[in-house]
């Protein structure tokens, strides 16, 4: 799943496709470099960030998406939002997949929107909002409290009519580096729940922070904790550079 961030002030890549020319130029790089997903996203998510209203969220995403769909309408777009209603509108112009990082926690609706278009859901776990989740990093168990969390959102997920769901530890939302890491030891543990999971650790402070780098600096590292997410189960990687993950992805698979 390669990245496509549209806001200004995201960690990484803040607006380095902050033009139309400039997002389709990125996106058919990812695509050519072997993306399956792009995952659309124009809030941003990095500790600290305000939640955007549905209004914002929706003025600065659909000129994007649907030129986009407009200029490569075979392609898998997921929406990066918690708001059901851009989710609607998204769903609705032909999108394949939502990616809500609140695991349905901020909109009572999403569930049932994305239930009703039959499409993948992403369930990501966060504690708090981007705003607060930083301050919210006290678990007794990390690993069995954020399954307990799937378990409980994948039972209301599936009584509105979403069968296809993907599950996201939320690497970085809520979490202290120690139980980002704690979590990519166990990985292998959200196997329990029977839904494929995702792994988003791209360039992220765990690995740079850890590393005494810049995300700048953080492609090997990320490279590194892909080829241990994958031997740990992870079927999606949410990445900015895809051909290096593709890269690593095709030599796990030939070491399979």
């Amino acid at each position: 799943m390669g990245i496509l961030n549209l806001t200004e002030d995201s960690f990484y890549d803040g607006g380095k496709n902050n033009s139309l020319n400039k997002a389709l130029k990125h996106t058919e790089k990812m695509l050519s470099e072997g993306a399956f997903f792009i995952d659309i996203g124009v809030a941003s998510s990095k500790p600290g960030s305000p939640l955007i209203k549905v209004d914002e969220e929706k003025k600065r995403l659909l000129p994007y998406l649907n030129a986009l769909i407009r200029e490569f309408p075979t392609t898998h777009f997921s929406i990066d939002t918690y708001h059901s209603e851009v989710a609607q509108i998204s769903l609705d112009l032909g999108v394949s997949m939502i990616n809500d990082i609140s695991g349905g926690q901020l909109d009572s609706k999403m569930f049932t929107v994305v239930g009703a278009h039959k499409v993948p859901y992403v369930m990501m776990h966060m504690k708090g909002t981007p705003e607060t989740m930083q301050q919210k990093t006290e678990y007794k168990d990390v690993v069995q409290e954020i399954t307990y969390f799937f378990s409980e959102q994948i039972k209301k997920a599936r009584a509105a009519g979403i069968h296809d769901i993907v599950v996201d530890p939320g690497f970085g939302f809520g979490k202290s580096s120690a139980q980002n890491f704690t979590l990519l030891q166990h990985l292998n543990h959200f196997e329990s729940l029977k839904c494929p999971i995702i792994v988003g650790v791209s360039r992220k402070s765990m690995i740079y922070k850890t590393l005494g780098s810049t995300p700048e600096e953080a492609l090997n590292g990320t490279t590194a904790l892909h080829a241990w997410a994958l031997e740990r189960g992870a079927r999606i990687l949410r990445v900015h550079d895809v051909k290096p993950a593709k890269e690593c992805i095709e030599l796990w698979e030939t070491l399979q």
